[in-house]
């Protein structure tokens, strides 16, 4: 997309100039939900860095998750694809014999938010869970 611009150096003269894909997906705000040292929450981060699109992060370190945030996921995804059972905190709990009902488990990841697969993204009514950067590939062209 192009947009006429004046130049300051050169009174009266129209430069076209491209604009960039912080204007194009300017209504595209995403907030991401994780842990600073988590290897997919950093990727995750510097994927939407690179393409100047604005996040509001939200560390599980100083802020745990929310029910009705985590509710937003596990309606979408299911609890299954939310919980990591690979998680080393999961591990350490000794949740691997457990098995209980999405609200069980929620109430758990709300206590200890390590158990959970991250990062957990959402750009509106639009959520991932883990690094899936096809589908956030797919919220900038839609």
């Amino acid at each position: 997309m192009l947009v006429w611009a004046r130049t300051s150096d050169r009174p009266g003269q129209k430069v076209a100039r491209s604009r960039g894909a912080a204007s194009i997906f300017k209504a595209m705000d995403v907030q991401i939900f994780g842990v600073k040292k988590d290897a997919d929450t950093r990727k995750a981060l510097r994927f939407f860095k690179e393409r100047r699109i604005k996040v509001h992060f939200v560390d599980f370190k100083t802020r745990g998750p929310s029910k009705g945030e985590l509710r937003r996921f596990t309606d979408k995804h299911g609890v299954d694809v939310l919980i990591d059972r690979d998680a080393k905190r999961f591990q350490a709990l000794g949740l691997q014999a457990a098995y209980y009902g999405a609200d069980r488990w929620i109430e758990i990841a709300m206590d200890e938010p390590l158990i959970l697969r991250l990062p957990l993204v959402r750009r509106g009514q639009d959520v991932t869970v883990g690094y899936d950067d096809t589908e956030w590939k797919r919220w900038q062209v839609g």
